[in-house]
């Protein structure tokens, strides 16, 4: 690799780190707003819950139509268009705090956004610009930076909650995510030209994800990743609800949601690099099951400070390590010429996962009044998650000579 090859790789790598920051960070913050929305302008909790749920299922229906064009033409541009989906996402309950409109902000367009913006596009386009040898460990480096929004992002609403209320918070992370714009021009604004054949492209998407399900073991892999949708996107939505009915301070899932942020940066730099030594796929088991253990300890130990700071640490190390991991399962199997498209396909059974736990959640809770009956279902999703990862063969032909 060149010197002015390798000052534009790492330019990429720390501008993905940033827009990912700010992607992740922002929808990182959502747990903090439900009950302040409820209390200052009758948001419903119920309403609210839903719009999480909606906001997963979104993003997971537009992750595979963002990253197909990402690989057709670059992901800088629809990385851009992403920054506009979230101020527009955010800026309208900021507005017109309301049932409806959390439901459509929130739900829809900040959905768009996060697909457009986060770490799917952010981390195929590194994937692309990296040496083979080093794809693993570059990817990881991006998706640690990532991380530091999710650190960073959830103190600065905390504040904004109490300064400025709810309102004003979500227009703060709409102003915020414009910074995703200038930030976008440095990934992948002008793609190299590819050796090999052409991207897929929209056209070509259905296609393509017939024949990625019709891999067994791509199959099984997109089968684990609802768990970790179904975990992250629950614990995102709901935990500092679930810490507030505890009986422990409020700031107390802001510490939660922070300590988780931190620990995954270097969690998220670990996995990567661990993927180019073991088996991806081994490693994916391996995260499901520390996920699942550490859900089981905290939710059926007595409620406390000690305690939810180590379960946010145990979860913030394995948080994001999965998206690395996946990442670089995908291109060993198939390569990288479609990373962003078929990571998509991968990404949506994700996202059904996050569909479903923010969903359930709230549900559950309108209902009873308490998480109690959710946290068994949590860890059932987890063990049979890494049953489905530690099944998988080693990769076999690629996608492109099928």
């Amino acid at each position: 690799m060149t010197p002015e090859a390798r000052r534009v790789l790492w330019v990429a790598i720390l501008a993905a780190a940033a827009t990912s920051s700010l992607a992740m960070g922002i929808r990182q913050t959502y747990g903090l707003l439900l009950l302040p929305l409820s209390a200052e302008h009758g948001v419903a909790p119920w309403a609210f819950g839903l719009a999480v749920a909606l906001h997963n299922l979104t993003w997971g229906l537009a992750q595979p139509v963002s990253g197909a064009m990402a690989d057709k033409h670059g992901s800088g541009r629809v990385m851009a268009m992403g920054g506009f989906f979230y101020l527009v996402g955010c800026g309208i309950p900021a507005l017109f705090p309301h049932n409806a409109t959390v439901l459509l902000g929130i739900g829809i367009f900040s959905g768009m956004g996060v697909a457009c913006a986060g770490t799917g596009l952010a981390l195929a386009a590194v994937g692309r610009m990296a040496p083979p040898e080093k794809r693993g460990e570059y990817i990881g480096i991006a998706s640690a930076g990532g991380s530091l929004g999710q650190a960073a992002m959830v103190p600065i609403a905390f504040s904004a909650i109490g300064w400025v209320g709810a309102a004003g918070a979500l227009a703060t992370l709409a102003v915020a995510a414009l910074l995703i714009v200038p930030l976008a021009r440095n990934i992948e604004w002008r793609p190299a030209p590819r050796v090999g054949p052409p991207a897929a492209g929209l056209g070509g998407l259905p296609a393509l994800a017939r024949r990625a399900l019709a891999d067994r073991d791509f199959a099984l892999l997109t089968g684990g990743f609802f768990a970790c949708g179904f975990q992250l996107a629950f614990l995102t939505t709901h935990l500092p609800s679930h810490i507030s009915l505890c009986g422990l301070p409020a700031s107390l899932g802001m510490t939660a949601l922070m300590l988780i942020g931190l620990f995954n940066i270097p969690g998220s730099w670990f996995c990567g690099w661990i993927s180019s030594r073991v088996n991806p796929e081994t490693a994916l088991g391996a995260i499901y099951m520390v996920r699942t253990v550490a859900i089981a300890a905290f939710a059926w130990a007595t409620p406390s400070e000690w305690g939810t700071w180590l379960f946010a640490a145990a979860m913030g190390f394995v948080w994001l390590g999965t998206v690395p991991l996946t990442s670089a399962a995908i291109a060993r199997r198939f390569g990288v010429t479609d990373l962003g498209a078929l990571y998509g396909v991968c990404f949506f059974s994700h996202q059904i996962g996050g569909f479903l736990g923010a969903g359930a959640g709230a549900l559950l809770l309108a209902a009873t009044g308490s998480y109690a009956a959710f946290w068994p279902v949590m860890v059932v999703v987890g063990a049979l998650a890494a049953a489905l990862n530690w099944m998988t063969k080693p990769p076999g032909t690629r996608l492109a000579a099928a």
